[in-house]
């Protein structure tokens, strides 16, 4: 048994030490921010959208406040009418279905796959009806959901595409014979910039992709007020603006997504080897030909034994977090919109997943600390269910 004291700092996320690695670049870029003194919309926020449009493969890329603010854009350049359903997977985060009702949508809840998290095309057909207009998956925990079967639903039953890639920005998947940025494989794509993610500010920020003009514009001028020149507004917006001085810092961070997500996979790389055949844990699955960005590490925990390891893992001095305890079709806010359905697959992942620390900042040493730590107590918990 690995004794509790030790000379790691174990953290879910270690934001700390990616400023102090990065510090130099992210401060000179704020100090000409601060000295240009354009805080809104100053010309940081042009370039970071030219730049990380072109890292995505060539896309127009729209900044915003943040990532809910970005999904609501989204809809909203749709031109929806009310009650007309968006179906989205069960399993998310809440701002997912949180602007879909917002906008006065019917939000319709999919299962997802057992094995990825993520939507499952087979459940989403079965959901598509007369009033279905908008396809929402999410790439959850940074892995690709099924973009080659939702997107033939969607040519099959002329739908709109809003592809969620706040926990997914740099994964990859195979669509239409060659490797494609999720968020840029739908109409619009949608992602945060929450300091957490892949790729994080120092505070909320978010944007909106699209290779149709048409959209491009409508989603530009929905951002700010509805307007498209000044003191003339055309239809009825939102006042949502990504910073100039958080533009600054997601610049010097840009040309390091990729190392991140590098960095990220070894740790997940470190996990996967000292936890293979663990009793009661079932690891994360990687599909072949995409690119899983491991935003969260999130295993399976069975026979009831989540609440069990994760008491013993505190005990341990090791963190962990529940990536999402309630389905959202079993959220009070969402209930009475979903009515009674069941969805086992979301159902059993909310009572199973936990989450493991995950940054881009772990030690490989660290990371296998952790992992012989949740070794030892899933052994613990295998062998003494009741205590």
């Amino acid at each position: 048994m690995e004794a509790a004291q030790h000379e790691f700092r174990l953290r879910m996320v270690d934001l700390e030490q990616q400023y102090l690695r990065l510090k130099s670049d992210i401060d000179a870029a704020l100090a000409a921010a601060v000295a240009d003194s354009r805080y809104i919309n100053g010309p940081e926020v042009g370039l970071f959208a030219q730049e990380l449009g072109v890292a995505l493969g060539g896309i127009q890329v729209l900044p915003c406040g943040n990532g809910t603010d970005a999904l609501q854009l989204a809809l909203m350049a749709l031109e929806l009418q009310p009650g007309d359903e968006v179906i989205t997977t069960a399993f998310s985060f809440a701002a997912t279905a949180e602007v879909i009702a917002l906008l006065g949508l019917k939000p319709v809840f999919a299962d997802i796959d057992a094995q990825t998290f993520n939507i499952d095309p087979a459940s989403v057909a079965a959901l598509i009806g007369p009033r279905t207009r908008v396809l929402l998956p999410v790439h959850l925990f940074g892995q690709a959901a099924d973009m080659e079967a939702l997107m033939a639903l969607a040519a099959a039953h002329k739908l709109w595409v809003v592809e969620d890639v706040a926990q997914a920005l740099g994964a990859t998947c195979r669509f239409n014979g060659r490797d494609q940025a999720l968020g840029t494989i739908g109409h619009i794509g949608c992602t945060s910039f929450f300091p957490s993610k892949n790729l994080g500010g120092f505070g909320d920020g978010g944007a909106c992709f699209t290779r149709q003009a048409h959209l491009a514009q409508r989603i530009r001028s929905l951002a700010t007020h509805g307007s498209e020149q000044q003191y003339l507004h055309t239809r009825i917006g939102i006042n949502s603006r990504l910073d100039t001085l958080q533009a600054a810092i997601l610049r010097a961070k840009l040309p390091h997504l990729n190392d991140f997500i590098a960095r990220r996979r070894a740790v997940a790389a470190v996990y996967q080897q000292e936890l293979g055949h663990c009793p009661l844990l079932t690891l994360p699955f990687e599909q072949s030909g995409a690119l899983h960005t491991y935003n969260q590490y999130t295993l399976r925990v069975a026979k009831g034994q989540r609440a069990a390891l994760q008491e013993r893992l505190q005990a341990a001095g090791v963190p962990s977090r529940i990536y999402y305890p309630l389905a959202l079709h079993q959220q009070p806010a969402f209930a009475a919109l979903a009515g009674p359905v069941a969805l086992p697959e979301a159902e059993a992942a909310s009572r199973e997943v936990l989450s493991l620390p995950m940054h881009t900042e772990m030690l490989s040493g660290e990371a296998a600390y952790i992992a012989r730590n949740v070794r030892r107590c899933a052994e613990e918990c295998a062998l003494n269910p009741s205590l």
